[in-house]
C-alpha cells in the first residue's frame, strides 16, 4: 500500500511539476510574444513614419513637377499666340520685301518721264498706278522712313558715306540716296544715307 501511494504521490508529483513547467512555458511564451511585439509595435511607429516621410517627400516632388510642367505648357502657349500673332501681323513681309524695288524703279520712271505734251497722260497715268500701288502697301502697313536731317541710327539708316556739312553739325543725316521702309513696327529695309561729319 505504501508503494502505492508513494507511485500515486509520485504521479501527482510529475503531474504538478509537468502542469508547473507547462505554467512556467506559457508564461515564458506570452512574455517573449509580449517583448516581440513591443519591439515589433515600436518599430512599427517608427517604419510607419519612415514611410510617411518618403511619401509625403514623393508628393512634395511630384507636386513641383506638376507645378513645373504646367509653367512650361503655359509658357509654351504663350510662345506659341505670339508666333501666331507675329505670322499673321508680318504674313505679307516677304510680298512686300519683293515690291519694294518695284517701287523703287516707279519713282525713278515717274522723275524721269519726259515733259512734253505726249507723253504727259501717260506720265499721269503712270503716277496714277503708282499712287494705286502705294495705297495697297500703305494699307498693309508699309511706310517710309523720314530720314534727311534726323540723327544717324544704325538701327534704321545704313550710312554709304560721310560727308561735311556746314548746315548739319556731326552725325545728321544729309541726303537719302536709297529710301528705307518700315512693316508696321519692324525694319523692312534701312534708309541707305549719307551721314554729315
Amino acid at each position: 500500500m505504501k508503494d502505492e501511494q508513494t507511485m500515486e504521490n509520485r504521479e501527482e508529483n510529475t503531474l504538478q511539476e509537468e502542469a508547473v513547467n507547462e505554467a512556467v512555458q506559457a508564461e515564458s511564451a506570452e512574455a517573449q510574444e509580449e517583448a516581440v511585439n513591443g519591439t515589433d509595435s515600436a518599430a512599427e511607429p517608427q517604419a510607419s513614419n519612415e514611410e510617411m516621410n518618403r511619401l509625403q517627400a514623393l508628393a512634395e516632388e511630384n507636386e513641383k513637377r506638376y507645378l513645373r510642367a504646367q509653367a512650361d505648357f503655359d509658357n509654351f502657349r504663350r510662345r506659341t499666340q505670339k508666333e501666331k500673332e507675329d505670322l499673321a501681323k508680318y504674313a505679307s513681309m516677304k510680298l512686300i520685301t519683293e515690291l519694294v524695288p518695284v517701287i523703287d524703279n516707279f519713282e525713278r520712271a515717274i522723275a524721269t518721264a519726259p515733259a512734253n505734251a505726249e507723253s504727259e497722260s501717260f506720265a499721269k497715268g503712270v503716277s496714277m498706278i503708282f499712287r494705286q500701288l502705294e495705297g495697297v502697301l500703305q494699307a498693309e502697313g508699309l511706310t517710309s522712313m523720314e530720314t534727311v536731317g534726323q540723327p544717324f541710327n544704325p538701327e534704321f539708316h545704313q550710312a554709304i558715306m560721310q560727308v561735311e556739312s556746314e548746315e548739319h553739325e556731326e552725325g545728321i543725316v544729309v541726303e537719302e540716296v536709297q529710301k528705307g521702309y518700315m512693316l508696321k513696327d519692324k525694319v523692312l529695309r534701312p534708309a541707305m544715307v549719307k551721314v554729315s561729319m
